[in-house]
């Protein structure tokens, strides 16, 4: 299955590699370079890249590029999946996945991926069974092991590894038992000049946060179910009773995990939060200047506020400065990439966001690409953009009553607005 892992940073120097079987000489990155020198984005990189003895599979997260060698054909989805896993482990140990704490954890990071990969092929990968085989650091233990010359690692087995429910630790006990969701919907758009859609979709996905004494069996049912166009579940979900009855039953991993992903793609269904009215003028070019004006307003929201909202506009090579004026938030112009970036803040509906000024460009400069793209982030607070509402949550198997919260969240994905 996997031979290798090569972790990368953004300078494309090798900072950490580990081999399940025979070493693999770093040269086989050379082929990923290749790659990476060809593409203007990292998420351009092809994320299997053949080559006449190795295939190379990689992703891009939290600016670094992990590399997997693999010596035989393998499903790469199945390789693509493992390397998010060991990402988000990373980020549930240390908090965060950057080169600075994976050299500051270099030990704890080998015990990881020993445990998570078993000659080449996932072995441990809930973060509940890596827990109780590998102690998370802290300072007094990081002090205890140096001096005593231990290790994180535990000497028994984790008490779930051989039961029927290896996502879950036995034991568990909880004085305050609490289980909440948070429904997170991030809307990827593309709008015309006119304001009209030209494509609109919502990535969905439910966080849970679920700290409940002994074994509960829970069951979560929607008000609209049939909203999902594509599902990807928790290995704890009942899989046949969600195709039958269309309800969510599962015993519940300890602590914080993804329950479900969906996707949801028809574009009738996708209400548009926000719009955007712009004025780019560059054709006053024997004068040396031009004028931007944007006003940002609230659509189809529910009575929700929009917060948050970030503009961020790529302007023309040939812009040399930017004198503008908001009526709120903060504005910001990087002559290098000539990036406009707006800060707005939350959107008031009694006095829009605008602003406007003159954009100073080379005496009779002929301007090609003047039609640049509006990228634009929002936060939605309580509003599930595509009326995705849970129902009621159940729990088997347990006497005691727990704490029960549902919290949504709409956001914006690759939200675009072309000029």
């Amino acid at each position: 299955m996997i031979h290798s892992l090569f972790i990368i940073n953004s300078a494309c120097d090798v900072f950490i590699e580990k081999h399940w079987k025979s070493i693999i000489s770093r040269s086989v990155c050379d082929y990923f370079f290749d790659q990476h020198r060809k593409a203007i984005n990292p998420e351009d990189i092809p994320p299997v890249i053949a080559t006449p003895h190795h295939y190379l599979i990689s992703i891009y997260r939290c600016g670094l590029y992990f590399v997997a060698v693999c010596m035989t054909e393998v499903p790469p989805l199945f390789v693509i999946e493992f390397l998010h896993r060991v990402v988000d482990t990373f980020e549930d140990y240390f908090s965060e996945c950057s080169e600075n704490v994976v050299k500051d954890n270099y030990v704890v990071v080998y015990e990881l991926l020993d445990e998570m990969l078993d000659n080449g092929f996932p072995l441990a990968t809930e973060s509940n069974i890596l827990k109780e085989l590998i102690k998370p650091p802290n300072i007094l233990r990081t002090i205890a092991n140096s001096v005593t010359g231990k290790s994180n690692v535990s000497a028994t087995l984790p008490s779930g590894q051989l039961s029927n429910v290896p996502w879950r630790r036995s034991g568990v006990k909880y004085t305050n038992n609490e289980a909440y969701f948070d429904v997170i919907e991030e809307v990827d758009a593309i709008i015309d000049k006119g304001g009209s859609t030209v494509f609109a979709e919502i990535q969905g996905y439910i966080d849970c946060s679920i700290k409940l004494t002994g074994m509960p069996d829970l069951s979560l049912s929607f008000m609209n179910p049939r909203l999902f166009d594509d599902v990807s579940f928790h290995p704890c979900v009942r899989f046949k009773r969600w195709e039958s009855e269309r309800i969510l039953s599962f015993i519940p991993p300890d602590g914080n995990f993804r329950l479900m992903s969906y996707h949801i793609g028809s574009q009738g269904i996708v209400a548009i939060p926000i719009y955007i009215r712009h004025m780019l003028a560059l054709k006053e070019t024997t004068t040396g200047s031009g004028r931007l004006d944007i006003t940002v307003g609230p659509k189809q929201t529910l009575g929700r506020t929009i917060e948050n909202v970030v503009i961020e506009v790529p302007l023309p090579k040939s812009v040399l400065n930017c004198t503008l004026i908001p009526n709120q938030g903060k504005h910001s112009f990087d002559p290098v990439t000539k990036v406009l970036t707006w800060e707005v803040g939350r959107i008031e509906t009694t006095k829009l966001p605008n602003i406007k000024g003159t954009i100073s460009l080379p005496v009779s400069t002929v301007v090609t690409d003047s039609n640049p793209v509006i990228n634009v982030k929002f936060t939605i607070n309580q509003l599930a953009l595509s009326g995705l509402k849970v129902n009621r949550l159940d729990m088997y198997g347990e006497k005691y009553k727990p704490f029960k919260g549902v919290k949504y969240i709409t956001k914006a994905g690759k939200f675009q607005v072309r000029m």
